[in-house]
C-alpha cells in the first residue's frame, strides 16, 4: 500500500515538475512586438508553412516564428487563419497565434472618393481587399442591376457614395456591393425622397444632376446655383450644355477648352446634342452635392462661365447678351495663355 502511495506520489511529481518545465518553456517562447503596428495577409489555401513566412514577413524572424510556432502547438486549422489582421505594437505572440487560431481579423478601411466611374470604384475596392475589380464589377451587376430603380448600367454610379467604410479583407465582393448599396439607400430617406418629388427628378435623376454639378465647379458654395441654374433649363426645355458631359461622352477628363468637334460628339451624355439629363451621373457624387441640389437656392439664372481670374469661380448670367460678354473675356484669357 505504501508502494503504491510512493509510486503514486512520484508519478504526480513528475507530471508536476513536466507541467512546470512546459510552462516555462512555453513562457520563454513567447515574444512581444516592439515595432510599428503592421498588417499580415494570409491568402487563401495558405498552409502552416505559408502562414509562418507571412508571419515573419511581416513582424520579424523572432516574433513571427513564436506566433508561428505557438499557433501549431494550439492545433490551429489553416484555413481559420485566411484573412488580415494587425499586430500592434507590445501585443504577445500568444495573442497572435490564438487570433488566428480563431479568424478574428481586423477589418480594412476601405475610402471611396473623387472617382467617377464604376471601374473607378472596382479598382479601389479590389486594391485593399482579397478580390479583383473583375469579381467586383460581376457583383455590381448582379447586385445592383437585380433592383428596379436601377434599369440600365449608366445608372450604376448612382448606386454608391464617397465615405470611409470597413470590411473584412476576405468578404465576398457581393457582400461588400450590397453594403454600400444600403449605404446609398439609407441616405435616400423619405424627407430627401420628397424633395427629388418636388423637383419632379427621382433620387438617380437627382445624383445625375449632382454628378454634373460637382464637375462643373470645385467650389461648394457654388454647387446649389449651379444646380438652380440647371433646373431653371430644365424647366424651359432647354438643353444643359454642360462641358463636363461632352468630356464623358469623349472620355477625356482633361480637356481644358471644348471646341465645337468636341460639341457634335454623338453621345446620349452630349447634352449639347440631346435634351434633358443625360442618362446617368458623371461621377460618384458626394452626398454634400446631392443635398446641395436638393435645396438649389431659386434664381433667374441660365449661363455660367468660368471666370477669367481662373479662381475656380464662375459668372452667372439670366440673359444670352451677358453671358457672351462674360464668355468673350473668358475665351481672351485662354487665347493669350495659348489654351487649346
Amino acid at each position: 500500500m505504501k508502494k503504491a502511495i510512493k509510486l503514486i506520489i512520484g508519478l504526480i511529481a513528475v507530471a508536476l515538475i513536466g507541467l512546470i518545465a512546459g510552462a516555462v518553456w512555453l513562457w520563454s517562447t513567447i515574444e512581444h512586438y516592439e515595432g510599428e503596428p503592421v498588417r499580415i495577409y494570409i491568402p487563401a489555401g495558405s498552409d502552416a508553412e505559408a502562414i509562418r513566412d507571412s508571419l515573419i514577413s511581416a513582424t520579424g524572424e523572432d516574433f513571427g516564428s513564436s506566433a508561428a510556432r505557438l499557433w501549431g502547438l494550439m492545433r490551429s486549422r489553416a484555413s481559420m487563419a485566411h484573412g488580415s489582421y494587425v499586430v500592434e505594437q507590445g501585443e504577445s505572440s500568444w495573442d497572435v497565434a490564438r487570433r488566428l487560431r480563431n479568424g478574428r481579423q481586423n477589418p480594412v478601411k476601405v475610402v471611396i472618393n473623387n472617382m467617377r466611374t464604376i471601374n473607378d470604384l472596382a479598382d479601389r475596392v479590389a486594391a485593399r481587399l482579397e478580390t479583383t475589380p473583375e469579381a467586383i464589377l460581376v457583383a455590381i451587376d448582379s447586385v445592383v442591376g437585380a433592383e428596379e430603380e436601377f434599369a440600365a448600367p449608366e445608372t450604376y454610379p448612382a448606386a454608391f457614395m464617397p465615405d470611409s467604410y470597413e470590411f473584412y479583407w476576405t468578404e465576398k465582393p457581393e457582400n461588400v456591393v450590397a453594403t454600400l448599396l444600403m449605404y446609398r439607400n439609407k441616405f435616400w430617406n423619405d424627407e430627401r425622397r420628397a424633395k427629388a418629388k418636388v423637383l419632379g427628378l427621382t433620387p438617380i435623376e437627382v445624383t445625375t444632376l449632382a454628378s454634373i454639378v460637382e464637375e462643373e465647379s470645385a467650389k461648394r458654395e457654388e454647387h446649389g446655383t449651379i444646380a438652380r441654374l440647371y433646373l431653371n433649363r430644365l424647366d424651359r426645355d432647354m438643353c444643359l450644355q454642360a462641358d463636363p458631359t461632352v468630356k464623358f461622352a469623349i472620355g477625356d477628363f482633361g480637356l481644358r477648352r471644348i471646341t465645337n468637334v468636341h460639341l457634335r460628339y454623338d453621345s446620349p451624355f452630349n447634352t449639347y446634342i440631346y435634351k434633358g439629363l443625360p442618362p446617368g451621373p458623371i461621377r460618384i457624387v458626394d452626398k454634400r452635392t446631392i443635398d446641395a441640389v436638393l435645396d438649389a437656392p431659386r434664381h433667374n439664372y441660365l449661363y455660367m462661365c468660368a471666370k477669367e481670374d481662373f479662381s475656380g469661380f464662375h459668372n452667372f448670367a439670366a440673359d444670352g447678351a451677358t453671358h457672351m460678354a462674360n464668355a468673350r473675356r473668358y475665351q481672351a484669357v485662354l487665347n493669350r495663355r495659348g489654351i487649346r
